[in-house]
């Protein structure tokens, strides 16, 4: 008798959703990704992708694809704004691979989406529907119903939403509400011959000031560079996308050191960003149903995981499918009761992060003070626990 194929269903085609795909079909389950967009693609500039990311994406099989599309850098370095000392470097380079098995690396968002996504193209098990737009979710004990907003009906094992801080799947099961941070993140691509020569550096840069601070680092090979901007706004604001405008940024920034400032009138355009996160919850689902990515536990920048955890949770799912024989709710708590603590963690250590980078006053000279004279290997050994995650390990804690 013929083996029944289990089928999922993933709403969402970020790289959360792709991954998922991916880890689900290597457990041979066959795949329905929904996507309300009219085209799978990534909107953005650059992220940054820790050793963690890439050692999920090798798990996925993507890794080495993903690796000839990104920028590997030398440093991860941290500026005072103010008086343009340098407050931090760490070492990404061979030591830094050797400590943790993998790279540190930048990369345009939508590289190391087409990476995934390539791979999601030539999968059998995995279709998708794009211009579909779910609005309703009904789980039961045998199989979940996915209702998009034409009305059609879409049939599985499973459904696992994978679609952002407003998820459809998340509304629909645990319900909750996203906490409107108040900072404001700008994004642009600045080409390389418009950059500052000085500031050409290999490595993600971050300057740290009152209440704000600018990021830039390389993309493509250095032919460009990505460069993020993120303020306290003086706005009562709402979680959303829109174009911006050069001349809000510069308000923000009007006190800060010229060797960073003079970044500011390099983009030609911007795309502002209203971040919110989540109040990390014991529970992503119910029965057959879970969450993965931003519409689990999304958080704002500070840490650049956003991505990572996502490639981990996806990777993870996997796993725990695996190792229960693919009984679907067992294997979404089994999944859960490992992510819930780890990305809670990452999601509390971001706020911190963010409240260390806009320190201000005497904050700022103790945050100035805090690493000084330490050695690399004291840096290596305080990021273990994030940058230590790997496929063999990620459901030791279960």
């Amino acid at each position: 008798m013929k083996k029944t194929v289990q089928k999922a269903v993933i709403v969402g085609g970020g790289i959360g959703g792709l991954a998922a795909a991916l880890a689900l079909t290597r457990q041979g389950i066959e795949v329905q990704l929904l996507e309300q967009a009219a085209h799978i693609g990534e909107i953005g500039a650059g992220i940054q992708l820790g050793p963690n990311a890439f050692a999920a994406l090798d798990a996925l099989g993507v890794g080495e694809v993903a690796r000839g599309r990104a920028v590997f850098t030398d440093h991860i370095i941290m500026m005072d704004a103010i008086d343009a000392q340098e407050v931090v470097r760490i070492e990404t380079g061979e030591a830094f691979r050797r400590c943790f098995g993998g790279p540190y690396a930048v990369i345009h968002r939508a590289d190391i989406h087409l990476s995934i996504l390539e791979a999601v193209q030539e999968n059998p098990l995995i279709q998708f529907r794009t211009s579909t737009h779910v609005q309703d979710v009904h789980i039961g004990d045998k199989g979940v119903d996915v209702v998009d907003t034409a009305g059609n009906v879409y049939k599985a094992d499973a459904v696992i939403g994978c679609d952002g801080v407003k998820s459809v799947v998340r509304e629909q099961t645990i319900g909750g509400t996203h906490r409107v941070t108040g900072h404001v993140v700008y994004r642009a691509v600045v080409e390389r011959a418009n950059m500052p020569e000085d500031l050409r550096v290999n490595a993600p840069m971050l300057w740290a000031g009152p209440r704000c601070h600018l990021v830039h680092y390389p993309l493509r090979g250095g032919q460009q560079y990505n460069l993020v901007v993120t303020f306290h706004s003086r706005e009562q604001e709402e979680w959303g996308v829109r174009d911006g405008s050069k001349e809000e940024v510069l308000s923000y920034f009007a006190g800060i050191h010229p060797r960073p400032r003079q970044m500011l009138d390099r983009p030609t355009s911007w795309r502002r960003w209203a971040t919110a996160d989540r109040e990390p919850v014991e529970s992503w689902g119910e029965g057959r149903a879970t969450l993965l990515g931003d519409a689990a536990h999304p958080m704002t920048q500070y840490m650049a995981q956003g991505a990572c955890m996502a490639l981990e949770d996806a990777v993870t799912l996997g796993e725990a499918v695996a190792r229960c024989g693919g009984d679907f709710a067992a294997a979404f708590r089994l999944y859960e009761s490992v992510r819930i603590p780890r990305t809670a963690r990452v999601v509390w250590s971001t706020r911190e992060m963010g409240r260390i980078y806009h320190a201000q006053g005497v904050e700022r000279l103790v945050r100035n003070q805090l690493w000084k004279g330490k050695p690399q290997q004291h840096f290596y050994t305080a990021l273990e626990w994030l940058y230590g995650w790997r496929r063999e390990n990620c459901l030791a804690d279960a």
